[in-house]
């Protein structure tokens, strides 16, 4: 009965904080074997974790991973951005289990310390806490795949991306080294493995997504209706295709325009960055990328804020303050004066 009041806790908080939590959530937790639901909140802190960094990575793009996007059904189009969103769901969920485990906050796990004291390499031996990325990849295996029972291509696509966004949090991982010896002479060192900040494994899955490969399946095959047949059009497309890839199926849509049925928003109202220091690339080519390409213009907006200013403390005890004014400004994308808001490339970034 707690475990249960304890899952519908988490499921309700990652509501709270952001609806788009809600389909990996909800369906990684109540898919999962019973044996795993120990493990639930830190499915649910993985999954939170890997929706904020896909809205990171796209922030200035012209999808930025809405939260319908990270919903069932924004997830019916097997595009590559549907295929990110799968790998860096899934990463997230194995990510916090490994962490969690090497952090000794999961029962029956800790650091992956069998290797310790054998020969790793030319003059260092294993030694330390290694991430155990075994246990976090199987548990995250068991709840992220249990979703899809289908047999079809997309059921066979989506796996392929979970498994790749694993794959993803196991080559970024970072080999730390202390040296022994007398006077620090280094003689002998022992090393481990840990996890990256998870921004290494989202700018990895990046340009995993920008060399996104579509699937081709034999359609006569397919079109048989023979199962054997569909499974052995789906295994040979596979085949062909590193396990590090992302794959879809589907084109995007035009996401400078606003179609529901397809999950795109528009890029109209979007805020962008027209100049600044510091600027990331993506910030820096965000009006261009958002507003001009789009056929939309690039429009200023000033907002005046009043705030607390020239504090002055008064023994004792009270502190004065003046009302200020100041203007904020920032540019959204608007449409041009007698345009139709139609753009010459239509890429789907």
């Amino acid at each position: 009965m707690k475990m249960a009041q304890s899952i519908f806790w988490l499921l309700f908080v990652s509501c709270r904080i952001n609806p788009g939590y809600a389909w990996v959530a909800s369906n990684f937790l109540m898919t999962g074997s019973k044996d795993y639901l120990t493990y639930a909140k830190s499915v649910q802190v993985g999954t939170q974790i890997g929706v904020e960094e896909c809205k990171r990575q796209f922030a200035w793009d012209r999808w930025n991973c809405p939260d319908s996007a990270t919903q069932l059904k924004g997830l019916k189009r097997a595009t590559r951005e549907t295929a990110f969103v799968h790998a860096i769901s899934s990463a997230g969920v194995m990510y916090t289990l490994t962490r969690n485990c090497s952090l000794g906050e999961l029962e029956n796990c800790g650091c992956d310390g069998p290797k310790n004291g054998k020969l790793g390499g030319r003059g260092w031996l294993w030694g330390g806490c290694s991430a155990n990325v075994e246990f976090g990849e199987r548990i995250s295996k068991e709840y992220v795949d249990a979703e899809e029972t289908g047999q079809d291509s997309r059921a066979a696509v989506n796996l392929h991306n979970n498994a790749a966004g694993r794959l993803a949090v196991k080559d970024t991982m970072t080999r730390i080294c202390r040296c022994h010896g007398m006077s620090e002479s280094c003689s002998v060192k022992t090393c481990w493995t840990q996890l990256s900040d998870f921004r290494a494994v989202g700018n990895y899955l990046r340009i995993k997504y920008s060399h996104a490969e579509k699937l081709d399946i034999d359609q006569k095959r397919m079109n048989t209706g023979n199962s054997a047949d569909i499974q052995g059009a789906i295994t040979d497309a596979l085949g062909s295709i590193a396990q590090s890839e992302l794959i879809y199926l589907q084109d995007s849509p035009d996401y400078c325009r606003k179609n529901a049925s397809l999950g795109a928003h528009g890029t109209e109202g979007r805020e962008c960055l027209l100049h600044g220091q510091g600027l990331t690339q993506g910030e820096r080519r965000s009006c261009r990328r958002l507003c001009h390409e789009c056929g939309l213009r690039v429009e200023e907006k000033r907002t005046e804020v009043m705030s607390s200013c020239n504090c002055k403390f008064h023994w004792c005890c009270k502190v004065h303050c003046e009302d200020c004014a100041h203007v904020t400004v920032k540019h959204v994308c608007a449409r041009k004066d007698g345009g139709d808001g139609r753009r010459r490339d239509r890429g789907p970034k």
